[in-house]
């Protein structure tokens, strides 16, 4: 009798038609086929399970939890704008019920209007032909319709294009023109620093002579030298809450002096390049220096320890400035950018690059939260904290090195060819320009104004420049607004934006 035959396998290989099962095919032959075969199949799934599903995609998004953040974002964000617009539409939608039967309303040039039936019928007053009706409540918005593109139909509803404001040009307040009264001579080389005392008693001067020099404020006359310095001092700052005068110089050193001992007491190690400016804390007991080495060094002011090398520029920083309010440190730098920097982080909060050019000057303005940057390009005024750009002052065509303001919002800038320019802050306007003449016995290039400060009471300028004398100007008193009127003639352009 003949053996079973096994039942079919899909896996294995037909067998041709005409082929008979062998007679001695036995059911152990059978279970190691299916072995075999499970042992196939598992592999395969193995196989297919490792390479044909895709573990690096991201699942499907849910669409109903997409819709749901994205409506508490907008609520968060704009919840306040959605609900004032609501509020409107609402005010507008009672105003509009609440217009008697014979009252009519200009839109947008055309007519609003009640009719008989209860409808709002609208009809447009520039060009004709333009009419549209709604039921009443409902808001229509039909606009005149002016000139209309060729094949434009009759019917057709434009959009409405607000005219832009006209920019709004501020009127400048009327200062005293300023003058020279006196020019103090005693240095040897260019002078490049200068700083008034917080007693505006007396001011201090470094120039090319390696010499730091103490002048009387009121009669200009020289009360002491101090020398220490083996190079030209290019920043000298008088500290307002400590007797002591910081002076830094192209010989690398920071170097602190007592004034009641008129010695040095410490110096601050680390620059690598020429100290190009000194400003202190006004509150901290911290002193922040830039320099040539394209980084601004923060010092502990009593224990000389660096505290932070803000690190960031590309260039030589040319200018530092503090204030009590963040940033608490901003930076001036010849790679045509400005920084603003987390002092308790030591790291950079913005970089602003909108100048074209070296930026060599900076200055706060005493009462309000702005500073000003000078460059050969343009004067810009910012806005801390965030250095938001206010507006330019244009016209100082000079590579600027200094930058001084007032309390009477006063800035006075000046460049390299020996001019200076006033401007009248908050309208950015220039109500007077000088042009400083030479010492006798200088040539015209020396010229250039390298540092300025007011004193303490903001009534008097000081100049340090590169005819080696020292300039103090002070407003002329006989002056009033119809002696010298502000030629101001405004001009109804758009203002360039920088």
């Amino acid at each position: 009798m003949a053996a079973v035959a096994a039942p079919p396998n899909p896996a294995a290989e037909q067998v041709p038609a005409g082929d008979e099962q062998r007679p001695e095919q036995t059911s152990s032959t059978t279970t190691v086929d299916r072995n075999l075969l499970n042992v196939v199949f598992r592999s395969m799934k193995r196989t297919s399970d490792l390479f044909s599903a895709e573990y690096a995609a991201f699942p499907a998004p849910d669409e109903q939890s997409a819709a749901l953040m994205k409506a508490i974002k907008r609520r968060q964000e704009y919840g306040s704008v959605i609900r004032e617009a609501a509020a409107a539409k609402k005010a507008r939608d009672d105003a509009m019920l609440a217009l008697p039967s014979t009252m009519s309303q200009t839109v947008g040039g055309g007519r609003v209007m009640n009719g008989p039936d209860g409808k709002l019928a609208i009809t447009a007053g520039v060009g004709g032909g333009v009419t549209a009706e709604g039921k009443k409540g409902e808001i229509l918005t039909v606009l005149p319709t002016g000139s209309r593109p060729k094949g434009a139909e009759d019917n057709t509803t434009r959009a409405l294009s607000l005219p832009s404001k006209a920019p709004m040009m501020v009127k400048p307040k009327w200062h005293a023109p300023w003058k020279l009264y006196r020019v103090i001579s005693g240095h040897t080389g260019w002078v490049r620093a200068v700083d008034v005392e917080p007693e505006n008693q007396w001011f201090a001067s470094g120039g090319g002579d390696r010499i730091i020099k103490i002048w009387d404020l009121a009669t200009g006359k020289l009360k002491l030298s101090l020398t220490g310095h083996i190079s030209a001092v290019r920043a000298v700052k008088i500290s307002n809450r400590h007797p002591f005068l910081f002076s830094g110089g192209e010989d690398k050193q920071v170097k602190c002096w007592d004034l009641e001992y008129n010695k040095v007491i410490r110096h601050y190690h680390g620059h690598l390049s020429a100290v190009q400016a000194i400003a202190y804390h006004p509150t901290l007991d911290v002193l922040v220096t830039a320099a040539r080495d394209s980084t601004a060094r923060v010092w502990d002011m009593r224990t000389k320890a660096q505290i932070h090398c803000l690190g960031g520029h590309t260039n030589t920083v040319a200018d530092v400035i503090c204030q009590n309010a963040d940033p608490q440190v901003i930076t001036a730098s010849h790679d045509s950018t400005i920084r603003l920097w987390d002092l308790a982080a030591g790291r950079s909060m913005a970089s602003l690059t909108h100048h074209k050019k070296s930026v060599r000057a900076l200055a706060l303005h005493p009462s309000l939260y702005m500073f000003a940057s000078a460059s050969p390009d343009n004067i810009k005024q910012w806005k801390c904290p965030n250095g938001e750009f206010i507006q330019n002052l244009p016209g100082h065509n000079a590579i600027v090195n200094s930058l001084a303001c007032n309390q009477d919002g006063v800035l006075v800038s000046g460049g390299d060819n020996g001019s200076m320019r006033f401007w009248d802050w908050k309208s950015g306007f220039c109500f007077q320009q000088e042009q400083v003449k030479p010492q006798p016995g200088s040539i015209d290039s020396e010229a250039g104004i390298y540092a300025m400060c007011f004193d303490k009471t903001g009534l008097r300028l000081i100049t340090a420049e590169a005819d080696k004398t020292i300039k103090m100007y002070k407003e002329d008193d006989t002056a009033t607004e119809e002696s010298h009127p502000i030629v101001w003639r405004p001009e109804i352009i758009k203002r360039k934006q920088y």
